[in-house]
């Protein structure tokens, strides 16, 4: 995993986008004209009540769903013209998930869960493993390797998945409420862990929760709002 330090650039370029759903003959109008430019390295917070639209904005940051109107472009990639599979491609080399939930999966060991991204890259079974290997030593997990989810806590899981997320070296790393489901102890050291990875080995990192201590260790905050964004 890289440590240099590069020319700031910007990672995250989100120009005047909407977001409409489509409910049968009504529209949801999720995301209304949202302005955003993250630079490489930075720890950003997305915060709002529920259903602002926080989630939406990460999933269009990451290629997971598409704009209605305006522009994302993500690590230099303009996504908005990508098919699903070139979409796909791209995700597997620059986006790392953090979830809520883990989304380990249960009969996969910790090791195999983080191994799992590395499937989609040219890298023989040997420098997966290693690679996986290094990934779960950086997150204090290298002595769980042959855990399986079940036999580990919230807290624990959350480092596999953190492990799983960044074991592909990703351009931007995507957090959607990462300690949502954890006790206080356990959120602030996944929180230590997500500081050390933007401060450490420089990851630009978006994190949408609604938690204020979260929110704190991040080195800027927007507001989301009915679909409008705000500092």
């Amino acid at each position: 995993m890289s440590t240099t330090n590069t020319v700031t650039t910007t990672a995250v370029s989100v120009q005047n986008v909407r977001k409409v759903y489509q409910r049968d003959s009504i529209q949801i109008k999720v995301l209304d004209g949202i302005n955003l430019e993250v630079q490489q390295g930075e720890f950003v917070a997305l915060m709002g009540p529920s259903g602002s639209g926080k989630t939406t904005l990460l999933n269009l940051i990451a290629g997971i769903d598409r704009v209605t109107s305006g522009k994302v472009v993500v690590a230099g990639t303009d996504l908005t013209p990508l098919s699903e599979g070139e979409l796909a491609k791209w995700r597997s080399r620059n986006i790392g998930f953090i979830f809520q939930f883990y989304n380990l999966i249960p009969v996969l060991n910790a090791v195999e869960n983080v191994e799992l991204p590395l499937l989609l890259t040219p890298l023989s079974g040997r420098e997966r493993r290693e690679r996986a290997m290094t990934a779960l030593r950086i997150v204090g997990l290298e002595d769980r390797a042959k855990h399986y989810p079940r036999q580990l806590s919230g807290g624990q899981e959350q480092r596999v998945a953190i492990a799983r997320a960044v074991v592909t070296d990703p351009t931007v790393l995507v957090a959607d409420e990462p300690t949502g489901d954890l006790d206080h102890q356990s959120a602030e050291e996944i929180l230590t862990l997500m500081e050390t990875f933007n401060k450490e080995f420089h990851k630009t990192i978006l994190m949408v929760t609604h938690d204020p201590r979260a929110a704190a260790k991040a080195r800027i905050q927007h507001h989301l709002d009915k679909g409008v964004l705000s500092n």
